[in-house]
């Protein structure tokens, strides 16, 4: 299942806007193709990310994997619950467990991410 509240990008992260902060996470295919999730080295609070530029790592049983912002922006949170329960991930991909929340963030870059169709657009293309 691919939320519809929310844009993807082709490296399997997702935003979700609320307001004046994007919320941002990983989707449902990328944590199953990880596996279980053992660590997450989060954003600093406050940083500045660019788009497509490395943001946050996971690890898990099978591989580290870069994750990389989908929109520039400052980070605002991090999911400090990731620190001790990376797993939450796996279980919660689109809900309980978002990587970071940012603010200052493009509209136009958001507006440019794929829909959900057009992510599962992309799953199929893989």
């Amino acid at each position: 299942m691919i939320p519809a509240d929310r844009k993807y990008t082709a490296t399997h992260e997702w935003v979700k806007i609320d307001g004046a902060v994007a919320i941002i996470g990983i989707t449902d295919h990328a944590q199953d193709a990880l596996g279980d999730i053992t660590f997450v080295e989060l954003p600093k609070k406050g940083a500045t990310l660019k788009k497509e530029k490395e943001c946050a790592v996971i690890e898990s049983v099978k591989a580290a994997s870069d994750i990389y912002a989908p929109i520039s922006g400052t980070v605002s949170e991090v999911n400090e619950r990731l620190e001790t329960s990376p797993e939450v991930i796996n279980s919660d991909a689109h809900g309980e467990g978002w990587i970071y929340k940012c603010t200052n963030f493009s509209q136009a870059e958001y507006d440019s991410l794929l829909d959900a169709k057009g992510y599962e657009k992309a799953l199929e293309n893989e």
